[in-house]
């Protein structure tokens, strides 16, 4: 992984302390193990688990962009491990069901593409494990098995299964392929897939070819997201990167480098220091370029970082 070295014009942060306000009658979010997104009015989507929502509803929070709690999405599954937010439509992979949802944001299930869609024979013998999903310029739906086999399946616009490719043979050879992202910032868009036990981002072309890796020796990397010409990546091991289209490291936040404080959900409240993280799983920009956070811990924490201007 190249080394970060700040050059003129290269994106600068300040961490905001304190930003994220729980619901009332909760003192944290509660057990976060999903992902964060921003919708067209800069509302912040962030999945929580189970029972840690107001009222133990479980599914996404929304909060308000000074970190205010606004409501909770009704009607979504407690299991939505990794969403995207696509024209203020919210795709989502359903670890728990085994399934992939298109929902509205106000909760209405637009569409469900059940286990029963995805090939058999390339499922584990515990069922799909299915971490992310994102959704390509004409509308196909890429999911990734990521907990499971590693495969990556694709699907057109209403749900119908066009193809599989990935998985741990060459030559992908995944491992962990924790989430998946259509990455938009080339003439064409590319799948970035997050490798974790590799420590690598990897490119795919929309077809499933390999083109090439784009990062490595990452911090077990576990989600992306994509602002102008740059990337920002969340590594469950304890760092969050910022790197531009080449792969090089423009600027790294949070390092922590305390053995028992990273790649953990265990962390309490009082060990977290303001501005160093624990295992970053989650990661958006908003539309400023401001870089969003959310961790897999129990209690549930989001860290906030803004751009310079």
């Amino acid at each position: 992984m190249a080394a970060a070295a700040c050059r003129a014009g290269d994106p600068a942060y300040d961490y905001v302390a304190g930003w994220l306000k729980p619901p009332a009658g909760l003192e944290h979010m509660g057990n976060s193990h999903g992902e964060i997104a921003v919708d067209s009015k800069g509302l912040i989507y962030v999945s929580v688990d189970g029972d840690g929502n107001p009222a133990g509803k479980p599914g996404i929070q929304v909060y308000r962009p000074d970190g205010s709690y606004s409501h909770n999405v009704p009607n979504l599954p407690k299991t939505l491990h990794g969403f995207v937010i696509r024209h203020d439509v919210i795709y989502g992979a359903v670890l728990g069901e085994q399934k992939v949802i298109k929902a509205t944001l106000d909760g209405q299930i637009l569409m469900e593409i059940p286990a029963s869609a995805f090939p058999e024979e390339k499922r584990g013998p515990k069922g799909l494990k299915l971490t992310s999903v994102d959704v390509a310029p004409n509308g196909d739906i890429y999911a990734v098995d990521g907990y499971g086999l590693d495969w990556i399946f694709v699907f057109d616009a209403t749900g119908k299964f066009k193809k599989v490719f990935g998985g741990r043979v060459a030559p992908y050879n995944l491992s962990n392929c924790h989430k998946i992202f259509i990455d938009p910032r080339y003439e064409q868009p590319r799948i970035l897939c997050c490798d974790r036990v590799n420590l690598r981002l990897l490119h795919l072309s929309l077809e499933g070819d390999v083109i090439g890796e784009l990062a490595t020796g990452l911090r077990r990397p576990s989600s992306a997201s994509f602002h102008g010409e740059y990337v920002c990546i969340a590594e469950i091991a304890g760092r969050v990167s910022v790197l531009d289209k080449q792969g090089r490291t423009v600027i790294t936040l949070g390092t922590n480098e305390t053995s028992g404080e990273i790649n953990t959900n265990k962390v309490e409240p009082a060990q977290w220091h303001e501005g160093v993280v624990t295992s970053p799983h989650g990661i958006t920009f908003d539309a400023a370029g401001n870089i969003l956070v959310t961790e897999w811990n129990k209690n549930g924490r989001v860290l906030r970082w803004n751009r310079k201007q």
